[in-house]
């Protein structure tokens, strides 16, 4: 973890040092989760738990931006919420704290130079690479209980969104997103004695975000016209 944390203040020292040149976002976010996997509902959008977060935007082009994020909320599932009649005579739920930091590039579907005074809206999607933390569950006497150590694990994300300056510096955006995970050990069905696996192992744990979020434009004016060459 003190590893990643240099990684990121670098990357922020970075984005400073290089504002008198580039266009800048800095804001909030503010949304819920909700989880997808062998425990629990089975509807793809269902947000339930509250979340929010930062994030920064170097805007590179009218069409792209590196994008660094983080947001802290809860991933929680209850078979009793469920439409599935086996899920409902098992009874399964846990809950885990978790805290996701994303580094990628988001696309624009139009031109959103921010420095044109007129309307600018746009769809966009966004992915990359994000790393969470989280508590293990595992089954023990047919109850999922939660591991006092937190687990990590990467993952992709897919993000679809669309955001509109309100004023000359303000911008907000709305957003649904899916995580993939690359582990299958959120929801416990995974566990070290083979003979207590439950659901699909051959799946790993999904989770979604829905949010909007407002930023904060800054930097001056780039010169988009050297880009490629």
């Amino acid at each position: 973890m003190t590893s990643l944390k240099k990684h990121i203040v670098t990357l922020l020292f970075l984005f400073t040092i290089n504002s008198y040149s580039q266009l800048y976002e800095v804001g909030i976010l503010n949304g819920k989760t909700n989880f997808i996997g062998d425990v629990g509902n089975t509807t793809f959008i269902n947000p339930v738990n509250n979340g929010y977060g930062g994030v920064i935007k170097w805007n590179r082009s009218p069409r792209h931006a590196y994008r660094l994020s983080f947001i802290r909320s809860k991933l929680s599932a209850d078979d009793l919420e469920s439409a599935d009649p086996r899920r409902i005579e098992r009874g399964y739920n846990f809950e885990t704290p978790i805290n996701e930091f994303s580094l990628g590039m988001e696309f624009n579907f139009f031109d959103f130079d921010l420095h044109d005074l007129n309307t600018l809206f746009t769809p966009y999607i966004y992915t990359g690479l994000f790393y969470t933390s989280f508590r293990k569950q595992v089954l023990e006497n047919n109850q999922l209980v939660e591991e006092n150590e937190m687990k990590k694990t990467l993952g992709l994300p897919m993000i679809v969104g669309f955001k509109q300056r309100l004023y000359r510096n303000i911008i907000l955006s709305v957003e649904i997103g899916a995580r993939y995970s690359f582990t299958d050990e959120i929801d416990g069905s995974l566990n070290p004695d083979e003979n207590y696996n439950f659901g699909n192992i051959n799946n790993k744990d999904w989770y979604m975000f829905s949010n909007f979020g407002l930023t904060y434009t800054f930097g001056q004016n780039p010169c988009y016209c050297n880009i490629g060459k």
